[in-house]
């Protein structure tokens, strides 16, 4: 982390220590803690005196509103905020916001009576707490957006982590001592998944703070790093800024990208570019990371095969099902399901959705869409959600539309993505106003971005007369989407 390092002891003995405050402040097993951390130093040992403690995890993205984070730690029954210096403010905020939510953090100065773990840390035990926990426990609870933007606590257990280590060793990665990752995206989103892989196989985590074009090609080669995970937007930003010109990247073996889809010319630069040295990963939260996979050596036979998002994990059943749950002929377009040892153990405290996603048997409905080839590689025709993914962030189009209808100028709204080429889809908003009203886009952009994260903000606002709508009175995005997409071709 910057220029300060941990070794596999230093974290050992830190999560140890911080497992015991943990248990001390009565936080153990069949508990959730928050944490309100960016890429830090304690971000790796916070994870394992998590687990060493048997509590459950609550990870909160850093760019979500107050509002959107007050929800998730309201909904997880959350009461102690384990937060970062630099989120101090933040924290405080949400403590304004929910009665009875203790705040702990590293080095900060915080509001009277908060917890400073860095000096309960320094006297707490360095002995393992050695609690017990069951394949069954609850270790990870990670939010995501539902079809209608509603929250969703995506529920991992000991051995559904565990499975979703084995996972990607099996599939993605094998890497040894003399091995290095570099993490820069968000550590509670895929990257930290590796975390735990390289360090069972002795291998080294080097994490920066965020990802920056120059800083990030200048660590490839100053810590000499052999295997990357990156979204197509940084893979971009790396190739339009110029940071690799003169990089040394002869040391990087393995270059793993997921999340959204790579635009194909991109995906064609870098092979140019790197060599054959890409790896693609298909998965969701409620089934990371792979439930199939594009590897190096269908890369390297190239054609339609880098438009297919990959075959099934050694580890994994995929089934495509029509709308009556059956299996769909070969070629035809299907719902993705997937059954796994690595799938969620259902959703918190939603039983309704767990009877729509849980589909029985152990299948996993994904609400994507898809059709398989003769081999069985499976290419994505669309979102059954209309998911909007734009660097590498889910945005879903009815959580920006009820903001916006919340402005009195507002009659009706609809939210799509549109092409772009650093973001690969950009929030793009429809907007058709009450009689007489008057709003500017402007106006309307910082309406959304005082309720929600920056990157849900519409790039793009567009005032139209009506909204198209079916006969039944759906919204027909897709009328509204496609134009964007097809012009210029």
């Amino acid at each position: 982390m910057g220029d300060r390092e941990l070794t596999f002891r230093d974290v050992d003995e830190l999560s140890s220590r911080l497992a015991n405050v943990l248990l001390g402040l009565g936080h153990g097993r069949g508990t959730r803690v928050g944490l309100l951390l960016g890429n830090e130093l304690w971000s790796v040992p916070v994870d394992f005196a998590c687990l060493k403690a048997g509590v459950a995890r609550v990870p909160l993205n850093a760019r979500l509103s107050v509002a959107e984070q007050v929800r998730m730690l309201a909904d997880a029954d959350v009461h102690l905020l384990v937060h970062g210096a630099d989120l101090a403010e933040r924290a405080a905020e949400l403590a304004g916001e929910l009665d009875g939510l203790r705040l702990a953090g590293f080095c900060a100065p915080g509001r009277a009576g908060d917890l400073d773990l860095t000096e309960e840390v320094d006297r707490a035990s360095p002995a393992d707490p050695l609690a017990r926990v069951e394949p069954d426990d609850v270790m990870l609870v990670l939010y995501t957006s539902g079809t209608t933007g509603t929250l969703k606590a995506a529920q991992h257990t000991q051995a559904s982590y565990a499975a979703i280590t084995a996972n990607i060793l099996a599939n993605l990665v094998s890497p040894g001592r003399a091995d290095a990752m570099l993490h820069a995206a968000s550590l509670i989103h895929a990257s930290g998944t590796f975390l735990l892989p390289y360090w069972l196989r002795g291998a080294r985590s080097v994490v920066l703070p965020g990802f920056e074009p120059g800083s990030y090609a200048q660590a490839i080669g100053e810590h000499r790093i052999t295997g990357v995970n990156l979204v197509p937007t940084m893979l971009g930003m790396l190739f339009t800024s110029g940071a690799l010109d003169g990089a040394d990247v002869s040391t990087l073996d393995t270059i793993v990208y997921g999340a959204s889809p790579m635009p194909r010319p991109l995906l064609e630069q870098g092979l140019e570019f790197f060599g054959n040295r890409f790896v693609q990963y298909y998965g969701q939260t409620e089934a990371p990371l792979c439930q199939t996979i594009l590897d190096k050596a269908d890369h390297a036979e190239g054609g339609d095969l880098l438009g297919s998002c990959g075959h099934p994990a050694v580890d994994a059943e995929i089934m495509l099902t029509g709308p009556d749950g059956e299996p769909v002929p070969r070629g035809e377009i299907g719902e993705i399901r997937v059954r796994a040892p690595f799938t969620m153990a259902g959703y918190y405290n939603a039983p309704e959705l767990n009877r729509e996603t849980l589909a029985g048997d152990g299948w996993v409905r994904t609400r994507d869409l898809a059709r398989a080839d003769e081999r069985g590689y499976l290419y994505l025709v669309d979102r059954a959600s209309d998911m909007i993914v734009t660097g590498g962030y889910n945005v879903y189009p009815r959580e920006v539309e009820d903001v916006l209808m919340a402005h009195p100028a507002v009659a009706e709204c609809a939210v799509v993505g549109a092409p772009d080429p650093t973001w690969v889809e950009a929030v793009t908003a429809f907007v058709a106003l009450r009689p007489g009203a008057e709003v500017s886009a402007d106006e309307l952009r910082e309406t959304v971005r005082g309720r929600l994260a920056r990157y849900k903000v519409p790039k793009q606002v567009h005032f139209v007369d009506t909204i198209p709508k079916s006969p039944v009175g759906k919204i027909l995005r897709r009328s509204l989407r496609d134009p964007l997409w097809t012009e210029g071709q």
